[in-house]
C-alpha cells in the first residue's frame, strides 16, 4: 500500500498528530537554524506547559508518534536531521503523557572528526534516531526519565 493510501485510513485524531508532527518539525528546524539551543529548550518547556493543558489529549501510542515524526521528516522542507526529529518526538510524547529519554551524544568518526547524534528511548528501546552503530556514541545529555 502506498504511503498516500495509508493516510486515507487514519482517524481524525491520528491525522491531527501527523499534522502536529509536520508543523512542529518544521518549526524546530527553523528554530535550530535561527536560535541558540538553550533558548529552544526553554521555549519548548513554556510551550509544553500551555499545550498539555490546553485541550484534552487522548492517548496516542508511542509507535504512532514515532511513525508520524518519520513521515513528517520525509515531507519536511529540505529534510530533517536527528536533533529536529528527536525534539519533535519529545514534544509529542510529552503531550500524550509518555515518559521517555532524549539523548544527545557524540563519537569520534573516521579521520578523528567529531560526530553528534540525538535519539529518543522509550521502554528500553530506541524509537527515534536508530543507528546500527549507536553504541559508539557517548551520551552527553539525557533529558527526561522513564518511570
Amino acid at each position: 500500500m502506498r504511503r498516500r493510501d495509508k493516510l486515507r485510513f487514519l482517524s481524525w485524531q491520528q491525522r491531527r498528530v501527523l499534522l502536529y508532527a509536520f508543523l512542529i518539525l518544521n518549526t524546530v528546524r527553523l528554530a535550530l537554524w535561527l536560535l541558540p539551543f538553550g533558548t529552544i529548550r526553554q521555549q519548548s518547556k513554556t510551550v509544553m506547559s500551555v499545550w498539555i493543558c490546553s485541550e484534552e489529549a487522548k492517548p496516542v501510542s508511542v509507535d504512532f508518534v514515532a511513525w508520524a515524526v518519520s513521515v513528517a521528516g520525509y515531507y519536511a522542507f529540505g529534510g530533517a536531521k536527528c536533533l529536529a526529529r528527536a525534539l519533535t518526538t519529545q514534544l509529542l510524547l510529552n503531550r500524550y503523557g509518555h515518559v521517555h529519554r532524549l539523548h544527545i551524544g557524540v563519537a569520534k568518526g573516521e579521520l578523528q572528526t567529531l560526530e553528534a547524534h540525538a535519539w529518543i528511548e522509550y521502554g528500553g528501546r530506541v524509537i527515534v534516531g536508530k543507528l546500527t552503530d549507536l553504541g559508539r556514541f557517548t551520551s552527553l545529555s539525557t533529558v527526561g526519565a522513564e518511570k
